[in-house]
């Protein structure tokens, strides 16, 4: 077995998992503090503003991380489900369950992000075009795969249909991606990673890159919480069903 491996069968385990979460989430929610605060500064009140957007250009520093952590959460899921298809490790099961409602928020909101700053640059908050089309998709996916899950009593099953359905729609991750590049579309192409570097100036770039940093720690924080309240859960179903199972035995005994 390689280190990696037994770095990951470690994690798998609730308990050792629940230690290491205690230790992790107080420092990394004070780096999501850090970050929030000196990127909401740099953002709203050192970015310059756009020569043709104006004001409106500060949309973009939450905008464009909410958009990132859409697709970064998906992808969080599809990873955790072929965890829980091949290995079936049930912290994969756990993570892919809790990133569910938390990428689904993201993504909710990079589309009101996005259609309020689409309003005064396209005139219109909507259009139909191929990025817009496919992050709404990957938000009824969001939906789709929290419906699984409480659709279906069973865990087990629950967690199997659900990681089939996230593995397969994990296909439209790219398509958000390279839309702007496939097809005409009103986004603008890739500005930030790209072969010959940025294409924003710095003094946009970096309260970009700060505020992409706090949503992410703060996605992971929102991540490990909602992953120990599911462990939790877990185990307390899991005592509830060992009680029933004892009291009907109690009483078969004395029939």
């Amino acid at each position: 077995m390689t280190q990696a491996e037994g770095t990951f069968n470690r994690l798998a385990n609730p308990t050792r998992f629940m230690g290491l979460a205690s230790t992790i989430l107080p420092w990394l929610t004070g780096l999501t503090a850090i970050l929030l605060v000196a990127g909401l500064y740099l953002a709203f009140f050192v970015a310059p503003e756009d020569y043709q957007q104006g004001h409106t250009v500060k949309i973009m520093f939450i905008h464009v991380p909410f958009a990132w952590l859409a697709m970064m959460g998906y992808s969080v899921i599809a990873i955790a489900s072929i965890g829980s298809l091949i290995w079936r490790h049930p912290m994969a099961d756990v993570a892919a369950k809790t990133a569910a409602p938390i990428g689904a928020c993201f993504t909710l909101l990079a589309l009101i992000t996005g259609s309020l700053w689409g309003k005064p640059m396209w005139g219109t908050y909507w259009v139909w075009d191929a990025r817009l089309t496919s992050v709404l998709l990957l938000f009824f996916l969001y939906l789709g795969l929290m419906a699984l899950w409480q659709a279906i009593e069973e865990p087990s099953r629950a967690g199997r249909a659900a990681a089939i359905l996230a593995i397969v729609g994990s296909v439209n991750i790219p398509i958000i991606k390279f839309s702007v590049d496939w097809w005409n579309t009103l986004h603008q192409p890739a500005s930030v990673v790209k072969l010959d570097g940025p294409a924003i100036h710095s003094s946009i770039l970096i309260p970009l890159l700060i505020m992409a940093a706090a949503f992410t720690c703060l996605f992971f924080v929102l991540h490990l919480m909602a992953m120990r309240t599911e462990v939790l859960r877990r185990r307390v179903q899991a005592l509830r069903l060992t009680h029933v199972d004892a009291a009907g035995a109690t009483q078969g005994a004395r029939a």
